[in-house]
Protein backbone atom coordinates (compact mmCIF):
# COMPACT_ATOMS: atom_id res chain seq x y z
CA UNK A 1 0.00 0.00 0.00
CA UNK A 2 1.54 3.45 -0.71
CA UNK A 3 3.39 5.72 1.92
CA UNK A 4 2.37 9.13 2.31
CA UNK A 5 -1.50 9.10 1.11
CA UNK A 6 -4.13 10.52 3.04
CA UNK A 7 -6.12 7.87 4.98
CA UNK A 8 -9.82 7.39 5.87
CA UNK A 9 -11.42 5.51 8.51
CA UNK A 10 -14.11 2.79 7.57
CA UNK A 11 -15.87 0.23 8.83
CA UNK A 12 -16.65 -3.00 7.61
CA UNK A 13 -18.52 -6.24 8.34
CA UNK A 14 -19.57 -8.83 6.57
CA UNK A 15 -23.85 -7.66 6.45
CA UNK A 16 -26.56 -8.99 8.18
CA UNK A 17 -26.16 -12.90 8.55
CA UNK A 18 -26.35 -15.85 10.75
CA UNK A 19 -24.07 -14.28 13.29
CA UNK A 20 -21.02 -12.07 13.18
CA UNK A 21 -18.92 -14.10 10.38
CA UNK A 22 -15.73 -13.38 7.48
CA UNK A 23 -14.43 -16.21 5.19
CA UNK A 24 -11.33 -16.53 3.81
CA UNK A 25 -11.78 -14.44 0.74
CA UNK A 26 -12.78 -11.66 2.94
CA UNK A 27 -10.34 -11.58 5.32
CA UNK A 28 -7.68 -12.20 2.68
CA UNK A 29 -9.00 -9.14 0.51
CA UNK A 30 -9.25 -6.57 4.28
CA UNK A 31 -5.37 -8.17 4.34
CA UNK A 32 -3.74 -6.66 0.88
CA UNK A 33 -4.70 -2.86 2.97
CA UNK A 34 -2.62 -4.18 6.43
CA UNK A 35 0.59 -3.67 6.91
CA UNK A 36 2.79 -6.95 8.29
CA UNK A 37 2.56 -5.57 11.91
CA UNK A 38 -0.22 -3.07 11.92
CA UNK A 39 -3.21 -3.79 13.71
CA UNK A 40 -7.04 -3.98 13.19
CA UNK A 41 -9.67 -3.12 15.48
CA UNK A 42 -12.45 -5.09 16.48
CA UNK A 43 -15.37 -3.56 18.30
CA UNK A 44 -17.93 -4.31 20.02
CA UNK A 45 -20.55 -3.67 17.25
CA UNK A 46 -19.38 -6.30 14.82
CA UNK A 47 -18.12 -4.04 12.85
CA UNK A 48 -14.29 -3.92 11.85
CA UNK A 49 -12.03 -0.13 11.83
CA UNK A 50 -9.73 0.09 8.48
CA UNK A 51 -7.98 2.98 7.65
CA UNK A 52 -7.54 2.92 3.50
CA UNK A 53 -6.15 5.77 1.49
CA UNK A 54 -8.38 8.27 0.86
CA UNK A 55 -8.24 9.25 -2.80
CA UNK A 56 -8.59 5.07 -3.28
CA UNK A 57 -11.35 4.83 -1.02
CA UNK A 58 -14.26 4.10 -3.44
CA UNK A 59 -12.63 1.83 -5.59
CA UNK A 60 -11.56 -0.16 -2.08
CA UNK A 61 -15.04 -0.22 -0.97
CA UNK A 62 -16.02 -1.81 -4.37
CA UNK A 63 -13.58 -4.17 -3.89
CA UNK A 64 -14.87 -5.34 -0.78
CA UNK A 65 -18.31 -5.38 -1.88
CA UNK A 66 -17.67 -7.87 -4.56
CA UNK A 67 -16.31 -10.13 -1.77
CA UNK A 68 -19.57 -9.49 0.21
CA UNK A 69 -18.07 -6.86 2.50
CA UNK A 70 -20.04 -3.90 3.63
CA UNK A 71 -18.14 -0.50 4.56
CA UNK A 72 -20.07 1.99 6.89
CA UNK A 73 -18.94 5.50 8.11
CA UNK A 74 -16.86 6.02 11.11
CA UNK A 75 -18.10 8.72 13.66
CA UNK A 76 -21.17 10.29 14.59
CA UNK A 77 -24.07 8.25 12.38
CA UNK A 78 -26.27 5.22 13.10
CA UNK A 79 -24.01 2.44 13.65
CA UNK A 80 -24.85 -0.89 11.54
CA UNK A 81 -27.03 -3.05 13.25
CA UNK A 82 -25.39 -5.98 16.02
CA UNK A 83 -27.69 -8.98 15.75
CA UNK A 84 -27.86 -12.01 17.28
CA UNK A 85 -27.12 -15.38 16.05
CA UNK A 86 -30.80 -16.33 14.18
CA UNK A 87 -30.12 -19.95 15.47
CA UNK A 88 -33.90 -21.10 14.41
CA UNK A 89 -33.42 -19.85 10.73
CA UNK A 90 -33.44 -16.59 8.64
CA UNK A 91 -37.80 -16.22 8.31
CA UNK A 92 -38.24 -17.63 11.81
CA UNK A 93 -36.09 -15.30 13.13
CA UNK A 94 -36.71 -12.35 11.30
CA UNK A 95 -33.33 -12.03 9.53
CA UNK A 96 -35.27 -10.62 6.06
CA UNK A 97 -36.73 -7.61 9.01
CA UNK A 98 -33.48 -6.96 9.92
CA UNK A 99 -31.58 -6.78 6.88
CA UNK A 100 -34.06 -3.65 6.11
CA UNK A 101 -33.74 -2.17 8.51
CA UNK A 102 -29.70 -2.14 8.36
CA UNK A 103 -31.04 -0.86 5.08
CA UNK A 104 -32.68 2.15 6.21
CA UNK A 105 -30.67 3.56 9.03
CA UNK A 106 -27.15 2.52 8.86
CA UNK A 107 -24.91 5.57 8.43
CA UNK A 108 -27.60 8.31 8.84
CA UNK A 109 -25.67 11.77 10.86
CA UNK A 110 -26.69 11.51 14.34
CA UNK A 111 -25.34 14.32 17.36
CA UNK A 112 -23.40 11.05 18.28
CA UNK A 113 -22.69 7.66 18.08
CA UNK A 114 -26.30 5.78 17.60
CA UNK A 115 -26.22 1.77 18.29
CA UNK A 116 -29.80 -0.39 17.30
CA UNK A 117 -29.57 -3.93 17.76
CA UNK A 118 -32.22 -7.16 17.28
CA UNK A 119 -32.85 -10.20 18.36
CA UNK A 120 -34.60 -12.89 16.96
CA UNK A 121 -36.71 -13.98 19.88
CA UNK A 122 -37.49 -12.95 23.48
CA UNK A 123 -34.24 -14.41 24.81
CA UNK A 124 -32.75 -11.27 23.71
CA UNK A 125 -28.90 -12.88 22.64
CA UNK A 126 -27.91 -9.07 20.47
CA UNK A 127 -28.99 -7.43 23.36
CA UNK A 128 -30.95 -4.98 22.67
CA UNK A 129 -32.37 -3.80 25.88
CA UNK A 130 -28.87 -2.61 26.40
CA UNK A 131 -28.68 -0.51 23.26
CA UNK A 132 -29.73 2.68 22.24
CA UNK A 133 -32.57 1.44 20.37
CA UNK A 134 -33.52 -2.49 20.07
CA UNK A 135 -35.71 -4.92 18.39
CA UNK A 136 -36.83 -7.67 19.78
CA UNK A 137 -39.15 -10.40 17.86
CA UNK A 138 -42.21 -11.97 19.53
CA UNK A 139 -43.73 -14.10 17.81
CA UNK A 140 -45.14 -12.66 14.87
CA UNK A 141 -44.32 -8.62 15.60
CA UNK A 142 -41.75 -6.99 16.79
CA UNK A 143 -41.19 -4.71 20.04
CA UNK A 144 -39.12 -1.75 20.30
CA UNK A 145 -37.24 -0.50 23.19
CA UNK A 146 -35.15 3.16 23.40
CA UNK A 147 -32.69 4.86 25.99
CA UNK A 148 -30.67 1.50 27.19
CA UNK A 149 -27.15 2.07 28.41
CA UNK A 150 -24.11 -0.55 29.00
CA UNK A 151 -21.15 1.25 30.37
CA UNK A 152 -20.58 2.56 33.69
CA UNK A 153 -21.80 1.79 36.88
CA UNK A 154 -25.13 3.49 35.92
CA UNK A 155 -26.01 1.12 33.32
CA UNK A 156 -29.95 0.73 32.52
CA UNK A 157 -32.17 -1.09 30.53
CA UNK A 158 -33.86 0.51 27.92
CA UNK A 159 -37.79 1.06 28.06
CA UNK A 160 -40.82 -0.36 25.97
CA UNK A 161 -41.58 2.20 24.14
CA UNK A 162 -43.75 0.14 21.35
CA UNK A 163 -44.79 -3.28 20.72
CA UNK A 164 -46.60 -5.79 18.34
CA UNK A 165 -45.32 -3.64 15.76
CA UNK A 166 -45.86 -5.09 12.01
CA UNK A 167 -42.40 -5.11 9.58
CA UNK A 168 -43.73 -1.55 8.08
CA UNK A 169 -44.54 -0.04 11.39
CA UNK A 170 -41.26 -1.18 12.70
CA UNK A 171 -39.42 0.71 9.83
CA UNK A 172 -41.65 4.07 10.28
CA UNK A 173 -41.03 3.92 13.87
CA UNK A 174 -36.95 3.98 14.10
CA UNK A 175 -36.75 5.81 11.06
CA UNK A 176 -38.65 8.62 13.16
CA UNK A 177 -37.00 8.16 16.33
CA UNK A 178 -33.16 8.28 14.05
CA UNK A 179 -34.77 11.65 12.66
CA UNK A 180 -36.34 13.34 15.93
CA UNK A 181 -32.59 12.85 17.66
CA UNK A 182 -31.19 13.87 14.86
CA UNK A 183 -32.91 17.19 14.82
CA UNK A 184 -33.94 17.78 18.59
CA UNK A 185 -30.38 16.38 19.73
CA UNK A 186 -27.67 18.43 21.45
CA UNK A 187 -23.99 18.02 19.89
CA UNK A 188 -22.47 15.15 21.08
CA UNK A 189 -25.44 13.93 23.23
CA UNK A 190 -25.55 10.68 23.81
CA UNK A 191 -29.29 8.91 23.31
CA UNK A 192 -29.25 7.58 26.34
CA UNK A 193 -29.34 11.19 27.77
CA UNK A 194 -31.48 12.73 24.68
CA UNK A 195 -33.87 10.20 25.68
CA UNK A 196 -34.17 11.24 29.72
CA UNK A 197 -34.29 14.93 28.64
CA UNK A 198 -37.17 14.82 26.11
CA UNK A 199 -38.94 12.27 27.94
CA UNK A 200 -40.83 8.96 26.40
CA UNK A 201 -44.17 11.04 26.18
CA UNK A 202 -42.60 13.76 23.70
CA UNK A 203 -40.77 10.74 21.33
CA UNK A 204 -44.18 8.92 21.23
CA UNK A 205 -45.66 12.31 20.60
CA UNK A 206 -43.36 12.27 17.73
CA UNK A 207 -44.47 8.79 16.35
CA UNK A 208 -48.38 8.12 16.61
CA UNK A 209 -48.98 10.55 14.41
CA UNK A 210 -47.76 8.48 11.88
CA UNK A 211 -47.99 4.91 13.35
CA UNK A 212 -51.99 6.00 14.85
CA UNK A 213 -51.35 3.81 17.60
CA UNK A 214 -50.52 4.58 21.32
CA UNK A 215 -48.66 2.42 23.78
Amino acid sequence: MEENLNKVKIAINGGIGFGAKLNAKQLLTISKYLKEEEEIELTTFQQLYLEIPEEKAEEIKDEFESVGLVSYPVGNYVKSLRTCNFCKGEEAEGMPVAKEVNRRIAGIPVPFTLKVAYTGCPVGCGEPMLSDIGIMKVKDHFNLYIGGKSKGINAEVGCLLLENLTPEELYEAIEMIIAVYAELGKKREVFHKFVKRIGRHKMLDAINPILNQTV
